[in-house]
This record gives structure tokens, C-alpha cells and sequence, in this order.
């Protein structure tokens, strides 16, 4: 009978590409995989791989094995669903991904809340940005994501994932005390122009945020300074150093020197808490989306 951990690391490595790929998603190291798919290709008395260059690559008869085995995976991941439905309690493991800010001003009090009235359930976080988020949960890597995106700069949903709108986050423009336009009720587009822009790297949701509210208003945005933690952002800000534009949710008091000053129209991003379809039947999916949407209710935006 064939081992199901080593179907598992065979459909890692075609999903992901190479052993060490598929040994980052799988928690393993890269020799264990490699041991896995050895001890697949004694049982099935079939060569599974063959060196390329430094790598390996997969015969055609492990493409096919790899295909079968992601029909496997999905059967006993539906029997194990079945299961925890049934038995109608938030038990197992959970991993729990958010972006920086989220994971700071929103994750401590859900988590906090799951441990407490969940004591079987074992809830694991890790930090990822929106992207990066939604393609782990797509990937089963993560069970639920909370990501956000812009008015204009949607974040498309992967096919067999679903979502649940958690709110609304607004930003503002920060500038130093001393900027000429700190005093200002509130600000324009256009009346920043020749700033130079503290934000995240090129390829984020912010920074693509940005570039595209900015030129619609006719203003090419002069991103001098790629940070992509706030509380560096607040701190270059603080020192007298650029514009930023940053959201209320775990952004934290304001340091002395920086000043918040509305955007007109008033800039926000949206944020979900995104999850694997199927997934929707366990009670810790459940429990721990409940978690989330009440942190939202109690956050602090100060």
C-alpha cells in the first residue's frame, strides 16, 4: 500500500516545482522530501525522478502518480471535514495569515479570543501580504487570510476560494509638522504634487494604490523612499522626511512631529478574511472567522 505522506510530497514537488520548494510548504527538509519520493519509487517499484543539472525532474509516470495523488489528498481531506463536522467542535490545527498592519491591529484580540473558548484548537499566524496570503490559502498552505485591497485596485479572489467583507479602513496623509501644508483642513491630490513619497515597495496593493489615485489626478508621484513597515514610514515622517500615506488600522498613535491630515475624496481599503471553500464545514473556519469579524467590531484605529 502506498504511503500517504509520500503522496504528499510527490504532489508537493509537482505543485511547487523542486524539493526545496516543496519542502518550504511541507514544513520538511529538502532531504526528507527527497527520502519521501525514494522510498515512493521502492514501493511503486517505478523511477519517479531524474537528475537535471543541479535538480531533479519528474518522470512522466510521476505526473501521473502526482495527478492521482492530488485526487487522494482531496478525498481524505473531505473524510477529515466530514469528521469535524460531525463531531461540531473547533478542534486541529488553523494557520491564520495577515498583512503587517492587520496582524497587528487586528490578529492579538481574535487570538485571544479562539484561545480562550477553543482550548483543542491549535491556531498558528503567519505574516503575509495580501498576495502572497491569498495564494497560500489557495494552495492549502493556510487555512484563512485576511487581505485587503483599494477601490481601484482590486484583489481578484482565486477560483475555489471564498471571502467575507470584515470593513472598511481609512487612510490619511502624513506629513511632518513642519510641511508648509500640515496646517491644512484637508488635502487634494493635485496639491501634493513634487512631493517625495514614503511607501511600499513597487508590486504592493498600497503602492499600486498610490500611483494610480495619483495620476488620475494628473500628479506622476515621486516615490523616494520604498519602506515597506509603517512604523519605519512614521519614524522617517517624524524626522521631517517625505509624505506618506497611511491607514488608521495598526498604525498606532501618531509620533510628535507627524500630522494626519485628510485626503479629498477620501481614500480606504477594504478588508476580507478569505478561506478555501470547502474549508467553510469546519468549525474552527468558523469560530475563527467569527474571532476576526468581532476583533473588527472592538479594533483600535487611534
Amino acid at each position: 500500500m502506498i504511503d500517504l505522506s509520500r503522496l504528499r510530497a510527490l504532489h508537493a514537488v509537482a505543485t511547487y516545482g523542486s524539493v526545496g520548494s516543496a519542502a518550504d510548504a511541507l514544513g520538511y527538509t529538502p532531504s526528507a522530501v527527497s527520502q519521501q519520493l525514494a522510498k515512493l519509487e521502492r514501493e511503486t517499484r517505478t523511477k519517479l525522478v531524474e537528475r537535471k543539472g543541479r535538480g531533479i525532474a519528474l518522470t512522466d509516470a510521476a505526473w501521473q502518480l502526482a495527478a492521482t495523488a492530488e485526487q487522494v489528498l482531496e478525498l481524505v481531506e473531505q473524510a477529515e471535514l466530514t469528521l469535524e463536522e460531525q463531531r461540531g467542535e473547533a478542534v486541529g490545527d488553523l494557520v491564520l495569515a495577515a498583512f503587517p498592519t492587520a496582524a497587528r491591529g487586528l490578529l492579538p484580540p481574535a487570538l485571544v479570543r479562539l484561545i480562550e473558548a477553543h482550548p483543542a484548537l491549535d491556531v498558528r499566524v503567519a505574516e503575509l501580504d495580501p498576495f502572497d496570503g491569498l495564494a497560500a490559502v489557495a494552495r492549502g498552505e493556510v487555512h484563512i487570510a485576511v487581505v485587503h485591497d483599494w477601490h481601484n485596485t482590486p484583489l481578484a479572489l482565486p477560483e475555489g476560494l471564498s471571502r467575507v467583507k470584515l470593513g472598511t479602513d481609512p487612510a490619511d496623509i502624513l506629513l511632518p509638522a513642519s510641511h508648509p501644508l500640515a496646517a491644512r483642513e484637508s488635502l487634494r491630490a493635485a496639491d501634493l504634487a513634487g512631493e517625495r513619497w514614503i511607501c511600499q515597495p513597487e508590486g504592493s496593493i498600497c503602492h499600486d494604490w498610490l500611483i494610480r489615485t495619483m495620476r488620475k489626478a494628473g500628479v506622476d508621484p515621486e516615490v523616494a523612499y520604498s519602506v515597506g513597515e509603517y512604523q519605519t514610514q512614521l519614524a522617517m515622517l517624524a524626522q521631517g522626511i517625505g509624505v506618506g500615506l497611511l491607514p488608521r488600522l495598526g498604525r498606532g498613535p501618531l509620533p510628535p512631529g507627524v500630522v494626519a491630515v485628510p485626503l479629498l475624496p477620501a481614500p480606504s481599503r477594504r478588508l476580507y478574511a478569505a478561506w478555501r471553500t470547502i474549508t467553510a464545514r469546519r468549525p474552527a473556519v468558523a469560530v475563527t472567522l467569527r474571532a476576526l469579524q468581532d476583533a473588527w467590531v472592538e479594533r483600535d484605529t487611534a
